[in-house]
C-alpha cells in the first residue's frame, strides 16, 4: 500500500474534482446578489481548489512527469543533497500541505461568509507561495515543481481577489497589506522551524506541530490588523 505521505496529493486531486463543479454551479456562493467573482468567500473556495491542483503538481506528478518532485527540489535548494539522502522527512511535507489546504482553506471560506477578512486572509498562502516559485525559476532560468500552477492559477486568482478586496469597504488596502504580510510570516515560520530542526534546536514532533498550527496565523493576523486600523480612526 502506498504510504499516505505520497498518496495524499492524489486524494487532493479528487477533492479538487469535487469542488470544481460546485464552484461552477454556484453552490458555494455566499452572496446571491453579487456575481460569484466578486464574492470573497466563493473566491476562497476557488483558491482552495487551485491549491489542491498546485499541490498535485508539487507532490503528485510535476510538469516533467516526476513523482513527488518538490521534496527533491527543496532538498537541493537548501543544499541537503539528493532526495535519497536528504534528512527532510516526508512527514514535514505532509504536515505543511494538508492542514493549510484541506482544513484552513474550507475554514477560511466558511468563516468568510460573515467575516470577509478571514476569507481574504487565505490568499496570503498562494500569493506568497507564487513568489516562492517564480523567484527561483527566474534566478535559475528553469522549471521548479509547482511553477506552472503558480503562474496559471495563483497569480491571476490572487490579483483578482485583491482587486475585489480593494473595492470592498469592509476590507480595502489595509486588509490586502495585512494578507500579504501574513503570508510572509507564515512562510518564515515554515522555513525557520525547518532550519531550527535541521540545526538540532527543536525536535521533529515540534517541527511537525508548528506546521499544523501555522495556517491559523493569517486567520488571526488579518482580522487583528483591521481591528487595530478601525481603532486608530476613533
Amino acid at each position: 500500500m502506498r504510504p499516505f505521505a505520497t498518496f495524499w496529493p492524489w486524494i487532493g486531486l479528487g477533492l479538487a474534482a469535487l469542488l470544481l463543479p460546485a464552484l461552477w454551479t454556484g453552490v458555494l456562493r455566499t452572496n446571491r446578489v453579487l456575481p460569484r467573482f466578486h464574492d470573497i468567500s466563493w473566491l476562497a473556495w476557488a483558491a482552495t481548489t487551485a491549491y489542491l491542483l498546485h499541490q498535485f503538481e508539487e507532490h503528485g506528478i510535476d510538469a516533467h512527469g516526476v513523482p513527488y518532485a518538490f521534496r527533491g527540489f527543496l532538498c537541493a535548494m537548501l543544499g541537503l543533497g539528493a532526495p535519497s539522502t536528504c534528512p527532510i522527512p516526508a512527514a514535514f511535507i505532509t504536515a505543511v500541505n494538508v492542514p493549510v489546504v484541506w482544513l484552513a482553506g474550507p475554514a477560511s471560506a466558511l468563516l468568510g461568509r460573515r467575516r470577509p477578512e478571514i476569507a481574504l486572509s487565505y490568499f496570503s498562502v498562494p500569493a506568497v507561495n507564487a513568489f516562492a516559485h517564480i523567484g527561483p525559476a527566474v534566478a535559475n532560468g528553469g522549471y521548479d515543481p509547482g511553477l506552472l500552477t503558480a503562474l496559471l492559477l495563483f497569480v491571476p486568482l490572487c490579483a483578482w481577489a485583491f482587486h475585489v478586496a480593494l473595492a470592498n469597504p469592509q476590507l480595502g488596502r489595509r486588509a490586502v497589506t495585512a494578507t500579504l504580510f501574513a503570508g510572509i510570516v507564515l512562510h518564515l515560520v515554515l522555513m525557520l522551524s525547518l532550519k531550527a530542526w535541521l540545526g538540532g534546536l527543536i525536535g521533529e514532533r515540534m517541527m511537525i506541530f508548528i506546521q499544523i498550527i501555522n495556517p491559523v496565523l493569517p486567520m488571526l493576523l488579518v482580522p487583528m490588523a483591521l481591528r487595530s486600523g478601525r481603532g486608530s480612526l476613533r
